[in-house]
This record gives structure tokens, sequence and C-alpha cells, in this order.
């Protein structure tokens, strides 16, 4: 979690010249440079170097040279040279105490250009991660980044460039001619290959790299090294069965009489199940009309799941007994593992070893469990049943399941799978994700993490899931609050959330800031699809939402495109003459149904020049809900875009609302929550030949 995170400080630092080796071997070009440890060998190397030069300090402990008086620049001779690097070594120690001054770098002053920051670090899920974004001083007020896990190819680092809020001062912009952004693109390139490929270098920053109209130079370096782990990360050898998620029959050990108990709660929960249930406890002979089971052995015929729900110190000898039965998933909920102290870390390893041996596959331990609506299998200590549809739900979190869950049902939300991960000792999001991509039922799934193990194998195998099934994830620990000092820019802008952002985008995941987000854009994609394009028409009979309708698609990137003008001698032959003649369509607030549905058929001809429909309503005595959800309905199995609904206001409404429900048309109840989920899925939409390098 992001307030428990470890020092982001990595390990030592690399003498400057053993930098320039390190990376100059890659064809970086560097201005010419001299190390001083003295005001006579500043002016020596000044003189040698030419004129103008810069001095600065080189400390380990110094992180911002500027703002401790660390950097003297367009020095013109040696007596300056000579006094500059006399007051930065007599200055800088006492501003920065405990500071270890190794000398004064004396470098060739380059002329100006755009200032960009080219970094590295190494993220302790995803590996080694390439930053480029605005580089100076401003660098980590302005956040202005773009980072990608490694490796990338040129493809990817051009990508990365355009996504800078200031590329446009790389295009050229208001008159100022254009800059070299293949050399840019040649440089980072360069850059992320040596240091993807030497797994000593934990983490760099260029900053700046002097941008010009032809060339660039990296100006600033800082590198620190250590013992990384490799970033070739081993992939899982176990491959699963997605079968057993259809359970035919499921044994409760630790079944229980007593409504209290978690055991109780789960059978009760198994009532409503499709296939057999066989509850297992020694003390008891029947519970809730079930005939119960002293052990697992004494079951007659097969047990496809078992659902584990005794005390942590039982669970290995539960484990071992269905082994013996051959019991193929085993869902276990208890608590006292890995999460607890060390030797419940030691009772997860028993528990996982002895279910290897016997070919078992495990949920959990420590989770909430499995729910598939469709088979009535309610296999949690949640007693609410969602309703059958098409989201795939997975969590690290049975609060955020149980909640979600309970808000879902009058929402007239449905899932296909539920699944809680608890502590991943066996099947984890991985696995998950495969079975939810085979599941015929799920047309989109939403993660909620808090962390990822194994998280290079968790962008291949999402990678290759969002071009057939859309992944929505929402990642919490955004908070800052926590962290400790990083010691380098790189360090302090690549932080362990924008790491897991960047991730996603590059893996083809939407990232969401809310759990009701995540729901917004799935809801969307299972329905609608991803949009072809950007271009949206809006039509409601509220003029006031018309102007708001236009400040969001613009805050959300959707282009409200001018209406053609066969299109609008159309819509004029029947609306009335005060219609807004533009788009958004306001088609005036005494329009009932007759007169959407009679846009909706001009819209269908000229389906070719939009992509995606917001239909906004609002509650009137000329208004049928119900019968203006039939017709959005027809509208939208009219054309092959994405039609959205927004039935605004309260229970007059609601009737509307469950048509689109019924007929799998989204609704929103707020206008930005239509726009931001649209935008959502364009930012993530899989583009022709996106390239997926960069994940192996």
């Amino acid at each position: 979690m992001e307030g428990n995170q470890q020092d982001t400080r990595p390990g030592r630092m690399i003498a400057f010249p053993n930098v320039i080796e390190r990376l100059g071997n890659a064809g970086i070009e560097f201005p010419a440079y001299a190390i001083a440890r003295t005001p006579e060998d500043a002016a020596r190397a000044a003189d040698a170097i030419g004129y103008p030069v810069v001095l600065k300090i080189l400390s380990d402990q110094v992180v911002h040279k500027t703002d401790v008086g660390g950097v003297v620049t367009g020095i013109g001779s040696a007596e300056e040279a000579a006094r500059a690097c006399e007051k930065m070594l007599r200055d800088v120690p006492s501003r920065v105490p405990g500071a270890v001054v190794q000398g004064v770098l004396v470098q060739a002053q380059v002329p100006p250009g755009l200032e960009i920051i080219v970094g590295g670090k190494t993220d302790p899920t995803f590996g080694k991660v390439i930053l480029c974004g605005m580089g100076g001083v401003l660098v980590e007020l302005l956040r202005d980044v773009s980072m990608r896990v490694l490796p990338v190819g040129k493809d990817q680092v051009r990508e990365m460039v355009h996504e800078m809020r200031g590329y446009p001062l790389i295009r050229g912009f208001r008159g100022s001619p254009p800059l070299d952004e293949e050399a840019l693109v040649d440089t980072i390139f360069s850059l992320s290959e040596v240091f993807f490929r030497d797994d000593t270098l934990l983490e760099f920053d260029c900053n700046p790299v002097i941008l010009f109209r032809k060339g660039c130079k990296v100006v600033d370096i800082r590198a620190f090294s250590g013992n990384a782990a490799s970033t070739r990360e081993a992939v899982s050898t176990m491959p699963v069965d997605c079968g057993i998620f259809t359970p035919r029959s499921v044994a409760v050990i630790g079944a229980s009489a007593d409504p209290a108990k978690i055991g109780y709660v789960v059978l009760r929960n198994l009532l409503s199940f499709s296939g057999a249930v066989y509850p297992v406890n020694p003390r008891h002979t029947e519970i809730l009309g079930k005939k119960v089971y002293r052990t697992v052995g004494e079951i007659p015929g097969n047990v496809d799941a078992a659902v584990v729900a005794v005390p942590a110190p039982a669970v290995p000898g539960v484990i071992r007994e269905c082994g013996e039965k051959k019991i193929p998933l085993a869902i276990i909920l208890s608590s006292g593992f890995r999460e607890d102290d060390e030797e419940g870390a030691k009772r997860e390893e028993e528990v996982l070893s002895i279910a290897k041996s016997a070919g078992m596959r495990i949920i959990g331990p420590n989770c909430l469990g499995i729910i598939v609506p469709r088979l009535g299998l309610n296999a949690t200590f949640d007693p609410v049943m969602p309703r059958n549809g098409p989201l795939g739900f997975i969590s690290q979190s049975g609060a955020v399941i149980t909640t979600i869950v309970d808000w879902s049902v009058p929402e007239q939300i449905g899932f296909s799978m539920i699944i809680s991960v608890g502590n991943q000792a066996d099947l984890g999001f991985v696995d998950y994700l495969r079975i939810l991509e085979k599941d015929p039922g799920t047309r989109a799934i939403i993660l909620y993490i808090e962390e990822i193990r194994k998280g290079r194998e968790f962008l291949r195998t999402v990678a290759e899931i969002t071009p057939k099934v859309p992944v929505i994830a929402f990642k919490s620990g955004s908070s800052r609050l926590g962290r400790k000092a990083a010691a380098s820019h790189t360090g302090s802008l690549a932080g362990n959330y924008e790491v897991y952002q960047a991730a996603f985008r590059q893996a083809g995941i939407i990232p969401v800031y809310s759990i009701e987000e995540a729901f917004d854009v799935a809801e969307l994609l299972a329905s609608e699809g991803y949009p072809e394009g950007n271009r949206g028409i809006v039509v409601t009979t509220a003029g006031g939402f018309a102007v708001m309708a236009s400040d969001f698609a613009d805050r959300y990137g959707i282009d409200l495109v001018p209406l053609p003008e066969k299109m609008r001698e159309e819509l004029d032959s029947f609306l009335p003459p005060m219609w807004s003649r533009e788009n958004p369509v306001d088609i005036i607030g005494d329009g009932g149904v007759e007169r959407y549905a009679r846009v909706f058929d001009v819209m269908t001809r000229f389906q070719d020049d939009w992509d995606i429909a917001i239909i906004i309503a609002v509650p009137s005595a000329l208004l049928d809900p119900v019968h203006l959800g039939s017709e959005i309905s027809r509208f939208s199995k009219a054309t092959r875009k994405v039609t959205i609904g927004c039935l605004l206001g309260g229970e007059s409404m609601r009737a509307g609302e469950r048509v689109l429900r019924e007929k799998h048309i989204p609704n929103y109840r707020e206008i930005e929550a239509a726009f931001r989920a649209a935008g959502r899925a364009l930012q993530s939409r899989m583009k022709p030949g996106r390239s997926q390098a960069g994940i192996r």
C-alpha cells in the first residue's frame, strides 16, 4: 500500500565519469567536461574546455543543485571559474548538512534549448521503467511526464514524447520552428536499451536533456547501482482449468449450525446453488435440512469444489483430505496466514505445498470467496446474491465486494462472476483474468487492485486479453502520504501509483479513479463496445444541459462535430424554428418522444458522420420515459454506433431507465458520468497497429 511504502532511495550513486562510460557507449551526446577538486583545477579545466562553462557541485546528497547554489552558469574566464568553485565548495556543505562533496564538475555550456528529463527506475512490481517529460528546475512542479515499462520499441518512445503536454513546444508552437524530435526519440530509446540490459543499474536521471533544432545533448546525469532483481520474470508454469469455476458439487468444510458463524452463512447461501451441496462437520448430522458428513472422505461420489471455513491451524489437514478426495478446487475463507505473521506465512506455504502435490488449485486464503450468479453459486459469507450479467469483478478487498454487491441489486447491475483474490497463495489476478477471458458471459472485467504480484506476467496477460475483453482497473493507494524522500527526480515522479497507471495504459487497461467510475465505463463497454471514434452528437430538449454537455465533451475528448448540411436540412423540415441548428441538437423543451424518434431516424441515415450518440432527457409532462426508452433501443439497434442514455431526474424517469437496462443500453443519471465513461473508453481504445512490444 502507498502509505506503507519503503524508502524510495535507490542504491549506491555511480561516479559521474562511470555514468558517462555506461551511457555514453550508447551514442548519447554529452558536453565536454572535467572534474575539479580545487579552484585551481577549475580554472585550468575551464581554459582547456573553452568558454563559456558551467560549474556544478558533485555530491550524492545534493539532489536539487540549483536550490543550494550548486550550479553557476555563464562563466567566461579562469578567474571566474576559480571564484565560483571556491564559493561552491565553501557554501554548499553548509546549506546541506552532512553533504559529502566529491568535487565540482566543469562542463561546456550548451546553447539554450528545450529542457527535457529522461529517467529510469526499477519498480518493485513491474521492473525497469523509462520516463520522459518536460525537464529543468520545474520538473516536479509541472509533473508533465510519460512512462513505459521496459523494454520498448522506438514507436512506443515516440508515443511517450507525443503524450507530453509540452509536446507542442517540440512540434513547433506559435511560429517557433520545430525541434529535432527524432534525435530525442533516438536518445530516449538508446538510454532505455542500456538501462534495461544492465541489471546493476537501478535508477538514473538525465535532467536536463537539451533539445535543439538539430540534435540534443544530455547536460546533467545522476545514476545509482545496486543488486537489482532481473526484469526477466519467470512465467507461471501451471495453467488453470477454467472448468473448476463451474462446479456441479460443493463441500462446505466447517459448516455450522450457529448463525453467527461463517460456516453457517456460507451453507445458507449455497442453498440456492443448482448443484449438490455437502456440509462437513464431525459434530452435526444435519444443518439447514442438509445431511452433514463427518469428513470429506465420507462424501459419496465426486466433489468439484470445497469451501474451507475452519480455523487456520486446521487448514493444512483439511487440504490434505481434499487432495486425497481429489477435489480440484479449494476456496479458503480462513484468515491467519501470510497477512498475520511469520507463523502464518509458513502455514500458507505448507497449504500450498500440499495442494500442489495433490494437483489442487487454491483460491485465497483469507478471502471472501467467489460468486457465479448464473449457477446460483454464492460461495461467500456475503448474504446478498447479485444479478446475473455481463461484468466480471475481481477484487483484492472483500469489503469492496460486499458493498458493491449490495449496491448493484437495486441498480440492476449484473455479474458473470465475482472473485475475491485474498492472499493469492496459488491462483492470482493472472489466472482469474484468463478464466474471465474465456467465460462467454463476460463482456467486461473490473479490477480492484491494492498490489500486483508478478507484475510483468500480469501485463503480458492483460495485453493479450484487452483487445478481446475490455479491462477496467481501479488502483487504490494514490496518496503521497508516507512517501520518503527520493534521491532523484525520476524517483519522485515515478512513484508506485504513477507506475501502475502507466503500466495499465501500456497493457490496454482502462485506469479509473473511483469504483463508481469503473462501473460507469464497464457498463458502457459491456453493452456498446469501444467507440469507433470520438465524433459525438448530443440530442436533448434541455438547453442548459446542452451547454453542460458541450463543456464535458471538451473535457473528456468527445468532438461534438458540426452537423452535415444535408442532415441539418432534414432536421429543419420538422423541428420547430427555434431548435439549435447545431450540435448539441436542442430540440426545444416542448419536444416529446415523437420528436426524439424523428431525430433518431435522421441520425440513423447519417450514421457515417458520427460515432457516439448521447441522448439527454429530463422529466416533462410531454415525455413518456418508457416510450422514450423503447425509441432509444430501436435507434441503437438500427445503428452500428455507440448509444448512451442520460435520463436525468428522479423516480419519474426510473421506468425509462429500466427499459434501457433490459435492452442493455447504458444510462447515466449525471451528464458528466456519461462523457467521462466515453472519454475513458476512447483513451484506451485499441488502435490499429498499436504496438504491444515492451512486456516480455
